[in-house]
């Protein structure tokens, strides 16, 4: 095996402990926001992302990239939130291609009920991850000095 082997070999190590490491904490996010709240954490991420625009609303490719989904994906996950009275779309009055979505109270409710759970969980799993030798090192570079 030479140099550039063992540099394929790290990265795709990395690549695994990453993907260890974020399967662990949305496995634990997952349980929780279902069971607490009916949400899943994607539905957690769309609702979190608007409810940071602090009374704007956001069109829906920022929505998608924010939520690392395509936008078919996201347009769907749209209208089940719509469809649950969470969230609202409002046509752009400059392009009228525009779709721009924002929270509706019962999802600003939703998601500050939500937010604790979601903070605690996150917290937790990484503190459980960090006695993981093998994901020790990547939970140290990502959480802040004294959060694991």
């Amino acid at each position: 095996m030479g140099i550039k082997d063992d540099a394929v070999q790290i990265r795709a190590q990395g690549w695994r402990t990453l993907a260890a490491l974020h399967n662990l904490i949305e496995g634990e996010l997952e349980r929780a926001l279902q069971a607490e709240h009916g949400l899943s954490v994607v539905e957690f991420t769309v609702l979190d992302a608007l409810s940071r625009q602090d009374g704007w609303h956001m069109r829906m490719a920022q929505l998608a990239r924010a939520a690392a989904l395509s936008s078919s994906a996201t347009t769907r996950l749209v209208t089940r939130l719509e469809d649950r009275a969470l969230l609202t779309r409002i046509l752009c009055q400059d392009d009228r291609r525009g779709i721009y979505t924002e929270l509706t109270p019962a999802g600003e409710q939703l998601w500050a009920e939500a937010h604790p759970t979601h903070d605690a969980v996150l917290h937790s799993a990484l503190e459980s991850a960090a006695r993981v030798p093998e994901l020790q090192e990547l939970v140290t570079a990502v959480a802040p000095e004294g959060e694991n």
